[in-house]
């Protein structure tokens, strides 16, 4: 319920009274998500009207809001076009509610008329025109699925045209639901609302898990960067054991039972012939012959990267 207050040297402001027994809210993150998603819907439906009507046409978001189901039904006029849908593969339902005079216009411009806004008295529709509306509602509602896709999946088909607004009841009174409201704007019409409500209950569970996953893995991502940190930190300081050796040399079996003191292994290496520094069995780098004081030791002469090309 808008509450209208003047005061003399302002302008009229809309007050809206808090019902403390339904205390529920949209959280800013959410309704940013859902204004996105609407934001969406709204460009592809443009884009359906065009292509159908054959003129110029736009849809714009206007907002969204959480209410009661009893108060958005109380906001529509006595008669217009109410699409029942069902929603979430019929385990919910919602209403897309568009003016009666711009849904007998577009029905007159899809059988090649100009337009017929205001010359037709309201009415309800012929089965010819709910044929007609029910091929356009088909694209316009996989548009929606589409746009919200990456909050969840509603599954939402036509059900049934309604156009008494009272008399619709597709949920209890005091349901919270989701109100988006459009403007159409076709060449030669006036710019009409329109809304689209949604149950809430599903949509807004399903925002709360996705920041919830969200967060999680930031979580996860932050604690996975913080491991591997420490991991490359400890790995430096392992001790390995480096050898420094000369070229392996072959041979049977039976040399190695026949070796005795004294016998010698040729071993086919120049003494120009760098050694290999190896950790493992990778050879990291060549090492020619030095000392170090009284010590014999290895000089690194080059390094090399040791790559598995398997």
């Amino acid at each position: 319920m808008w509450v209208s207050a003047s005061e003399e040297g302002e302008a009229s402001k809309r007050v809206i009274p808090y019902d403390f027994s339904q205390p529920t809210t949209l959280a800013r993150e959410h309704m940013r998500i859902l204004e996105t998603g609407f934001e969406t819907f709204s460009r592809h439906w443009g884009t359906q009207l065009v292509a159908y009507l054959r003129t110029t046409a736009r849809v714009h978001f206007d907002s969204v809001e959480l209410v009661t189901y009893d108060d958005y039904v109380a906001s529509l006029p006595p008669t217009t076009a109410m699409l029942v849908l069902s929603v979430e593969g019929g385990r919910r339902s919602g209403v897309l509610q568009i003016p009666l005079e711009t849904v007998l216009d577009w029905i007159d411009r899809m059988l090649g008329g100009r337009g017929s806004y205001g010359k037709v008295p309201n009415r309800d529709l012929t089965e010819i025109e709910q044929e007609l509306l029910r091929q356009l509602m088909v694209r316009v509602l996989n548009d929606l699925d589409y746009s919200f896709s990456s909050i969840m999946p509603l599954d939402t088909a036509l059900k049934t045209i309604q156009y008494t607004p009272q008399a619709v009841q597709v949920v209890a009174a005091s349901t919270p639901v989701l109100v988006s409201t459009f403007t159409q704007e076709v060449e030669g019409a006036p710019a009409m609302p329109s809304t689209l409500m949604l149950p809430a209950e599903g949509i807004v569970e399903a925002l709360r898990n996705s920041m919830e996953r969200e967060e999680t893995s930031a979580d996860d991502r932050k604690l996975i960067e913080q491991q591997r940190v420490e991991l490359d930190r400890a790995v430096q300081e392992v001790p390995v054991d480096v050898t420094v050796r000369l070229r392996q040399v072959g041979i049977t079996p039976r040399e190695v039972v026949g070796l005795n003191v004294g016998d010698t292994l040729p071993l086919h290496q120049s003494a120009a012939e760098p050694l290999e520094v190896v950790v493992g069995d990778m050879v990291l780098a060549h090492a020619a012959v030095g000392t170090s004081g009284s010590r014999l030791a290895g000089l690194i002469v080059d390094t090399k990267r040791n790559t598995d090309d398997n």
